[in-house]
């Protein structure tokens, strides 16, 4: 099944990931983990947004995981930066003090 920008979902490891490049970001991620250079691999996680106690939208991020510091990343992977993405990526890192979102971009040919 091919969504409006032309990519393809993908099922791995009982996940299913909207494009190639994010289901081969998930195995990158998965090697760094296995390597001992990441750890905490979390796939979709949510972040809802609400603005004066109204929900506004939920954000689902593509990974969450903890660099070797500790640190908590946050990505995004993205054939397209949509104006939506980015709305919603600028109300998250609003609302979360602390949170910034990594995109990670489809290399050019």
């Amino acid at each position: 099944m091919y969504n409006k920008y032309g990519a393809k979902k993908v099922r791995l490891d009982g996940y299913t990931f909207d494009s190639k490049l994010e289901a081969a970001r998930y195995n990158h991620l998965k090697e760094l983990e296995d390597q001992g250079l990441i750890s905490d691999i979390e796939v979709h996680p949510p972040f809802p947004c609400f603005v004066n106690e109204k929900k506004v939208c939920l954000y689902k991020a593509d990974f969450k995981y903890k660099n070797i510091n500790g640190d908590e990343i946050i990505e995004d992977t993205k054939g397209i930066e949509t104006p939506m993405f980015r709305l919603k990526k600028k109300l998250v890192e609003a609302l979360y003090p602390g949170v910034e979102i990594i995109v990670i971009k489809k290399a050019k040919a």
